[in-house]
């Protein structure tokens, strides 16, 4: 009889690993993890200074102001790390956009490791030297790399089977098919003077989805172009 395979890990390489688990700690993803659905790991990566002061930044080549990671520290720090086919993940707004459709990729593999930047980023040649995935969260600039990791990890936890209890949970959702959700409602029928919409208390279920469907194509033609226009490609339509 062979082990069973380790369940999905993510492994978040850190000058804070105090900051972990955060919000990756609460309600159905920390209830999953103590199910063993998934694993999470820190690597603190300040153990690996050579410094005796435990530095593990230094000047930029060239001149400028802040401080760069040292390429040394931090490949040890990842070398330290059994990747086991994992991707490597450097979060950095200079990296491509965070999508549903690669966190879906990384839902069904064995985990993922993420590196927490710090100060003015990481040395290029551990980037490179490491094969390294540079990612963004979004079109902000943050302290550090904790809370896009906490992102990026919760993106692909909801994911895993017996997460949420029922996979219809992630299947109607923004950006599935290139959509962004259509509006929720809920009890009472009136508040504050404004009524729950006909249609969703009708009981056809043909009209209700019809009316989501419009208002998930409204919604992403105002507020994401990008997306409408790669929605109606799929449909085979004109932009």
């Amino acid at each position: 009889m062979t082990d069973a395979a380790p369940p999905f890990t993510a492994t978040a390489l850190t000058l804070f690993p105090d900051a972990f688990p955060g919000p990756l700690g609460v309600s159905l993803l920390e209830t999953a993890r103590k199910n063993g659905l998934w694993a999470l790991e820190t690597v603190d990566i300040r153990s690996f200074s050579r410094h005796k002061h435990a530095s593990v930044d230094d000047t930029p080549a060239g001149g400028g102001p802040g401080m760069v990671l040292r390429p040394d520290v931090v490949a040890d720090a990842i070398d330290s790390v059994d990747r086991r086919s994992r991707p490597l993940i450097n979060l950095t707004p200079r990296g491509r956009p965070l999508t549903q459709a690669r966190v879906r990729e990384w839902a069904t593999g064995p985990g993922v490791i993420v590196f927490c930047g710090r100060f003015e980023g990481l040395d290029q040649r551990v980037v490179e030297a490491r094969g390294m995935e540079e990612v963004s969260v979004g079109d902000a600039v943050l302290a550090g790399g904790e809370a896009p990791a906490m992102v990026l990890i919760e993106a692909c936890v909801r994911l895993i089977p017996g997460v949420l209890g029922k996979l219809e949970s992630t299947l109607d959702e923004s950006f599935e098919g290139d959509l962004l959700e259509y509006p929720q409602y809920t009890r009472p029928r009136v508040w504050e003077g404004r009524d729950i919409p006909e249609v969703l208390l009708s009981g056809d279920h043909g009209r209700i989805d019809r009316w989501r469907r419009e208002q998930a194509e409204d919604i992403t033609r105002q507020r994401r172009p990008d997306l409408w226009a790669r929605y109606q490609r799929r449909q085979g339509e004109e932009p």
